[in-house]
């Protein structure tokens, strides 16, 4: 929820606090070198000062990779400013002035930026509601949606999905209402209680949830938990996670449409979009290649395979000829 008043001043001040104690106030120097590819040098762009942001995980990261390395082969001055701790503090950062751009999520933007409690149940109307609201209420500029969709999502493993006949959360929730034991749930701390997680999830397809068994535990072991099929048989993760495919887990269909729609976007304030439209023209074409399979093999290279973040970013834009390694 959006922090109002005191509380949110106070916490601006904290985080501008924590990013200065951390010397990111202007940033370090891009990690990786590029060139020209199909992103050729933009005069308006050449020597402009950019500060790129991102969160602190994995896609975040990727994606904030992919900004720097697409401006820096525009001609710009890129600064990194990647792996900020939590999407508040990216956020601050943006609205005081120290990250001129980043990827973001368009329910990050309607549900915890704008404090609004029910989601657009589109993915185009979704982006085209926080994009007029934030313009509206914080001058803040969203541009170039991609396909991908980093939702919140149930997985099974394949045996379970095989032995069960569980595809959709529909199934999910018949087959708890029939035996709890069978539909045992490890969730996330926070989708254990976030509206868009269990409560509202329970709420949207009638589940009883004195009747559920879950069992909290730390996001990054549900999804080996769920595999094992041994603590769980069901678990809650991040759509587009590189570890759903590495490990063979089941996405379950949201057959009511529940889970907000968390489409990646490019977010700037709106005095920098303005003075520099190049950058949104520069990016819409690495926005569109975005879809969920891409973005979750770029995940898989990170959490499974152990690359770098900005490895595997330059890597798949060199290899989309995008750009050219330096």
């Amino acid at each position: 929820m959006r922090l109002a008043g005191l509380s949110r001043g106070l916490a601006t001040i904290l985080s501008v606090l924590v990013l200065a104690s951390c010397g990111l106030q202007s940033g370090g120097s891009v990690p990786l070198s590029v060139g020209p590819g199909s992103i050729e040098p933009v005069p308006e762009l050449d020597g402009v000062a950019v500060t790129v942001g991102s969160k602190d995980f994995t896609e975040a990261n990727i994606l904030g990779y992919l900004i720097e390395f697409a401006l820096t082969a525009a001609g710009a001055n890129v600064r990194d400013l990647t792996n900020i701790q939590g999407s508040n503090s990216l956020r601050d950062a943006q609205l005081n002035g120290q990250i001129d751009i980043a990827y973001d999520y368009t329910g990050t933007g309607w549900i915890n930026y704008l404090g609004k409690e029910k989601p657009i149940p589109t993915e185009a109307a979704q982006f085209d509601a926080v994009r007029d609201a934030d313009l509206a209420e914080h001058d803040m500029v969203w541009a170039a949606m991609a396909p991908m969709n980093n939702t919140y999502a149930l997985v099974t493993s394949k045996g379970t999905a095989e032995a069960t006949g569980v595809r959709t959360l529909s199934d999910y929730a018949k087959l708890l209402a029939k035996d709890p034991g069978a539909a045992a749930t490890c969730v996330g701390t926070e989708f254990n209680v976030r509206p868009d997680g269990y409560p509202g999830l329970a709420a949207a397809y009638g589940i009883d949830q004195g009747r559920a068994q879950r069992q909290i535990v730390q996001d990054a072991l549900v999804y080996q938990a769920t595999a094992d099929a041994k603590q769980c048989r069901f678990g809650s993760v991040a759509a587009t996670d590189g570890r759903i495919p590495a490990l063979e887990l089941v996405l379950l269909e949201d057959d009511r449409a529940f889970f907000p729609k968390y489409n990646a976007a490019l977010v700037m304030h709106r005095g920098f979009a303005d003075a520099h439209p190049e950058v949104a023209r520069v990016m819409a074409p690495i926005s569109a290649r975005l879809t969920n399979e891409v973005i979750t093999e770029l995940n898989r290279q990170v959490d499974i395979d152990g690359r770098e973040p900005a490895e595997v970013a330059r890597d798949w834009m060199v290899a989309q000829g995008l750009v050219t390694a330096g």
